[in-house]
């Protein structure tokens, strides 16, 4: 018995399986609500849109990091969901019909 019985173990960094979060949101997705601000008050160019800008942008971030500590991968389960939806059509009640399948994948 020189140890080939027991399962190997393989120690995975916590750090190395997180999510990209910036300030509680999604990475992308919180720095185009700052460009989408940024943009608000440098096309109105006046005070008032750049107070609007600024609230836009915490608005934003609010919604954002409410939804990343729902789900920090939300927005890639919902692309996928999108990406899928033709083939995989999720229905919950007894009455739904399925796609039908392919008998020959040729």
């Amino acid at each position: 018995m020189d140890g080939q019985d027991t399962p190997r173990e393989t120690l995975i960094h916590q750090s190395a399986n997180r999510p990209h979060l910036i300030l509680g949101g999604d990475r992308e997705l919180v720095l185009f609500a700052g460009l989408t601000g940024v943009c608000i008050s440098f096309t109105v160019a006046t005070w008032w849109g750049v107070l609007i800008g600024i609230i836009f942008w915490l608005a934003a971030v609010a919604v954002l990091a409410r939804m990343g500590k729902a789900d920090p991968l939300l927005r890639h389960v919902y692309l996928r969901h999108i990406r899928y939806r033709a083939f995989y059509p999720a229905k919950s009640s007894r009455a739904a019909v399925a796609l039908p399948c392919k008998t020959n994948w040729r």
